[in-house]
């Protein structure tokens, strides 16, 4: 199967200010197909709201907010960081920033519930951050009637603010977020439906060409595989929440690109008696709303896993194949012994995980292949597993180390199974195998765990570097196991 260029376009469709705004990377010199939104937003006359704070994802005063067609055809509403977000990853999307909340009907200006909250809460000093914060307000709005505390502090985790503090931006949330997200947005909400179902009909790949780039954003997983087989260098990304930092942190030139952001069969969450199949590219803020109640160590993590923002576009497929000896996911999926479904125009294999990371974001993964799923067995319910994570803020900030735990324990409390996976104290994510086979037929008891301790500090060499010196992070290790057993010894 050869994709035939004629048959592909150039051509990028969105809304934006309730119309199709349509972008044709063939004729313009100004936009790549790696300019973010966020560049693009600045670009225009009448959308300077959006800042720039970080360019990392991490102060969220780029936030805006995509309208999207979910499963039923009906409009849901997220939060992205518009400055790790490229151009063609909103296509088929509605884009709203700042400027679009206000209610201009009837020749009055009125500002949108979430704004007017605001204002009157006094959640607003400089007013460099407000843009942002009142954008994660706003997805809060469309999306949560009356919500908890816990869930503002969610929707607000991505966006610092170093003037107001806090507690005015929630109260603000609290009062305005009561009305069933009902706002002048709702009325159009059929218009939108309509516009985006034109836009999205076609199945075509996207194929932007130009003298430096080549950017590719299929539909089709065959497609995508086709493509990975002739351009075996290409990044592959979904949420680009990372490679993106390639262009607005190191500047370098992202030459090929395959985007794997539309292929639905990636976005796939299914389960049965013996385990759960999660799609690499169903994103971790969907695969946290799945897990809560089934694979509850995995919800913990996500729970401090970067921003809300971020979750909204970061993949479980982006989190694994960095192969980062401080990802999230890793030592948790070493505990649970995840297996990896990787396929290839015409071959698929599994293995597990810990075959899979080979060392410094070092995989087995080859240049045709796409990895597909990751199949976590169903634990037994007599086994334990704990997810611990150390880093200098709970929240959106990144490990300084990790670790992911699993403890089977028969009647007698005797060691039958033990799995002590750590990131961040080597080039990759490890298992201490030293002090897993030291426990292991010992009981579970508080003399055994010291022994264990001491075996575990002199088991890794971990560097020193801004986060962490290398004897913290040794001492920090060993006390996660005797958290796991102060945790379980009951």
């Amino acid at each position: 199967m050869i994709l035939n260029s004629k048959l592909h376009k150039s051509i990028i469709r969105f809304i934006l200010d309730g119309k199709i705004k349509e972008i044709d990377f063939s004729k313009t010199t100004e936009l790549r197909p790696t300019t973010t939104v966020l560049n693009y937003l600045r670009s225009l006359p009448d959308h300077k709201g959006v800042k720039e704070g970080c360019a990392e994802g991490d102060c969220g005063a780029c936030t805006v907010v995509l309208g999207e067609l979910n499963e039923n055809n009906k409009l849901s509403y997220k939060t992205i960081t518009s400055c790790l977000v490229f151009l063609p990853m909103i296509h088929g999307k509605q884009l709203i920033t700042v400027e679009n909340l206000v209610d201009r009907n009837n020749k009055k200006v009125l500002l949108h519930p979430v704004q007017h909250a605001l204002v009157k809460s006094n959640g607003s000093q400089c007013g460099y951050c407000t843009p942002g914060i009142i954008m994660s307000l706003f997805a809060l709005y469309k999306n949560h009637n009356n919500p908890t505390r816990e869930i503002i502090e969610d929707a607000l985790t991505g966006n610092l603010c170093r003037c107001t503090g806090y507690q005015p931006i929630i109260n603000a949330a609290q009062k305005a977020c009561t009305n069933n997200g009902i706002d002048h947005f709702t009325e159009k909400e059929p218009e939108i439906v309509e516009l985006l179902k034109q836009i999205n009909k076609e199945e075509k790949t996207i194929s932007i060409i130009t003298e430096t780039q080549k950017y590719f954003k299929p539909r089709l997983l065959s497609e995508a595989l086709v493509l990975k087989r002739q351009y075996p260098n290409a990044l592959i990304i979904n949420g680009a929440s990372e490679i993106a930092l390639k262009q607005t942190k190191k500047y370098e030139l992202l030459k090929e690109i395959i985007d794997l952001s539309d292929v639905d069969e990636l976005k796939i969450f299914k389960e049965n008696d013996k385990e759960f199949i999660i799609g690499t590219g169903l994103s971790l803020e969907k695969i946290k709303a799945n897990v809560k109640d089934k694979l509850p160590a995995f919800y913990d993590l996500l729970k401090v896993f970067a921003s809300l923002q971020i979750r909204n576009i970061a993949t479980l497929g982006g989190n694994i194949a960095s192969a980062s000896p401080i990802g999230d996911t890793l030592p948790l999926l070493f505990a649970y012994k995840a297996k990896l479904k990787i396929i290839c125009s015409d071959n698929e294999r599994s293995l597990y995980i810990t075959d899979f990371i080979k060392g410094y974001r070092l995989t087995d993964l080859k240049p045709d292949e796409i990895i597909k799923s990751v199949i976590i067995h169903r634990p037994d319910k007599k086994e334990i597993i704990k997810y611990y994570k150390v880093s200098k803020r709970k929240d959106l900030d990144i490990s300084t180390l990790s670790a992911g735990f699993r403890l089977f324990l028969d009647k007698d409390k005797n060691i039958k199974e033990i799995i002590l996976a750590y990131g961040g104290m080597a080039a990759f994510t490890k298992r201490a195998c030293k002090t897993e086979k030291f426990l292991l037929n010992k009981k579970w008891q508080r003399h055994y765990i010291e022994k264990a301790m001491e075996i575990l500090y002199r088991e890794y060499e971990p560097i020193s570097d801004a986060r962490a010196f290398a004897e913290s992070r040794r001492i920090a290790a060993k006390n996660l196991l005797l958290k796991l057993y102060s945790e379980t010894s009951h």
